[in-house]
């Protein structure tokens, strides 16, 4: 549904009742660790100065972290309520014979500095798989943390939870409820080991809308399938990966319980948060030069559209082609033609385009003239998008990946050392 809303600035901060801060600590160190050396952030914290209630949504990777362990625990334990969440870059806490045991001791540092209970706190680690989190770093930045907690220092978490990337990604939107303005707001990190299989990044979202915990979970739940669902950059699902949404309600709007006009609306806005953080991870994955957008249109069903569009920015071929901006729309169709999902491949149109123009290259599932010139024009922009037109119904789906680039291989050739 159509609604009005507008941008904000804050991030993680801008709805009402949100607090962070965020410092370097020396999880690792670096290798040029001299005097004078500039160090980045590595560690965050947000809280609420209310309870708000809270919903996750979790990797698929067999492989699970221990921070996600231990804040699905503390979730079941508090009815999915939260007063505060520590993050940090660096170290994954994962494959770890202690990462249980250090992640609930981060929450425990929080817990006793803030003088609430730790199930209260949730825990979140990104970073190398499979070496121990040195955890006297952490203790000793914890009272510093708290101590500088501010309504305005979401930049200092937003760019603590950043790793391979090269910027921070943040947004915040406001709207209306029952006619009280309500806000929610968002960070994200994430730039390579991702891949469409919830969750695929860390990503947190707060607002201060009034909404049940259940249907905060629900909104969570289905925003997350038309947005981060939609999103790869190299086919890696990690083991890590989760989206924390928190909803204080000092906004002061009547809480929002049941389907209806209101719970849309919160989902529009949902969306449009979460939609823009995806599009802001794909155009920052690993050595990327183009952002990819995929557009499937004219399908049966969403799930169709969602399938196809999604295999479209998955294939490697592809990737390559859009890098090299060589307009092989073949690749195009053989991803269309391997997507797991039912329609004739004889009724497929394609188009290619960007701001610099749009071309046809493929008609009822066949290859039309068009000018390679012309393609090799459109193809320079930094934002591609792909049409694909199943016409076989009227049902729509995006999704949004990255070119592949020399320079992925080169960040991930030496990651780990």
């Amino acid at each position: 549904m159509k609604f009005d809303f507008k941008y904000l600035d804050g991030g993680i901060c801008a709805a009402k009742g949100y607090k962070a801060s965020g410092m370097y600590c020396g999880i690792k160190r670096p290798a040029n660790d001299t005097p004078d050396a500039k160090h980045k952030n590595d560690i965050c914290l947000f809280t609420s100065d209310a309870p708000a209630n809270t919903a996750a949504v979790y990797t698929q990777n067999k492989v699970k972290g221990a921070p996600l362990l231990v804040t699905k625990a503390h979730l079941e334990k508090t009815g999915g309520k939260s007063l505060a969440v520590i993050a940090n870059s660096k170290n994954a806490n994962t494959c770890n014979a202690d990462g249980v045991e250090k992640a609930e001791r981060m929450c425990e540092l929080v817990a006793t500095e803030m003088n609430i209970n730790s199930d209260d706190v949730l825990v979140a680690s990104t970073g190398v798989i499979g070496q121990i989190l040195p955890i006297e770093p952490i203790e000793a930045a914890v009272p510093t943390l708290v101590k500088e907690l501010g309504y305005d220092k979401n930049l200092e978490a937003a760019t603590a939870i950043m790793t391979t990337d090269t910027v921070k990604k943040e947004v915040a939107v406001q709207f209306k409820i029952g006619g009280v303005p309500c806000t929610i707001g968002g960070m994200a990190k994430g730039s390579g080991m991702i891949h469409p299989n919830m969750a695929t990044t860390l990503n947190f979202i707060t607002s201060d809308c009034a909404i049940s915990t259940e249907m905060l979970q629900k909104a969570l739940s289905e925003i997350v399938k038309i947005t981060y669902n939609c999103l790869s950059v190299d086919g890696d699902t990690s083991t890590n990966d989760m989206v924390l949404l928190m909803a204080n309600g000092l906004a002061g709007n009547d809480e929002i319980t049941c389907d209806g006009e209101e719970f849309e609306i919160f989902k529009g806005a949902l969306f449009e948060v979460m939609a823009t953080l995806t599009k802001m991870l794909a155009k920052d994955g690993e050595g990327a030069t183009k952002l990819i957008v995929g557009s499937c249109r004219t399908a049966p069903d969403v799930e169709t559209a969602t399938t196809v569009a999604k295999s479209v920015v998955c294939s490697n071929l592809l990737k390559c082609a859009i890098f090299g901006e060589d307009a092989n729309w073949g690749r195009i169709l053989c991803a269309v033609g391997y997507a797991d999902a039912e329609f004739d491949i004889n009724k497929v149109d394609v188009q290619i385009l960007s701001e610099f123009g749009e071309i046809e290259v493929c008609k009822n599932g066949a290859g039309v003239d068009f000018s390679e010139e012309k393609a090799a024009e459109i193809l320079k922009s930094d934002e591609i998008t792909i049409n694909v037109d199943l016409n076989c119904g009227d049902r729509c789906a995006t999704a949004w990946g990255c070119d592949l680039t020399y320079d992925y291989v080169k960040i991930n050739g030496d990651y780990r050392t």
